[in-house]
């Protein structure tokens, strides 16, 4: 065989390697997360696998270890709830009631062995409260001249 046929071969097999990763790590990051009540909605084939959760960490059930590297919590939805266990880093401002994402493994249908948590602050992004005519007071969300 001809020295350019096998490159060119080789050629097009490193190109559709490349291209099947690219495609596997690519549809890894397609949804970002599901919510509390989808996990559990669709436990069973679910079951091992990797995934990302969000949902709120329930008053009273936050148990974090005094090194911080590993948590207890039950995560909420609107519909229902999931044990999860974290092992890993933990950030500083976890505390219930807080919207959280959890990267980890669905191990039983209401059991999720997280690695990761995100924390998520909403209050950075509401508005604030604009003052009403007459009042002394921060407007924001618009010109005054409206």
């Amino acid at each position: 065989m001809a020295t350019g046929r096998k490159l060119a071969i080789g050629g097009l097999i490193v190109a559709g390697l490349t291209a099947y990763m690219a495609y596997v790590g690519a549809s890894a990051s397609w949804q970002y997360y599901l919510t509390v009540d989808e996990c559990l909605a669709d436990a069973s084939g679910l079951l091992g696998e990797r995934v990302r959760l969000s949902g709120k960490v329930a008053r009273g059930s936050l148990r974090i270890t005094p090194d911080r590297r590993e948590a207890s919590f039950a995560l909420e939805g609107t519909e229902g709830s999931l044990s999860v266990n974290c092992s890993g880093p933990l950030p500083d401002n976890l505390v219930e009631e807080m919207d959280v994402v959890v990267e980890g493994r669905l191990e039983s249908p209401r059991l999720f062995r997280g690695e990761k948590v995100l924390t998520r602050c909403a209050s950075k992004y509401q508005s604030q409260q604009v003052a009403a005519p007459g009042e002394t007071g921060v407007q924001t969300g618009g010109r005054d001249d409206q």
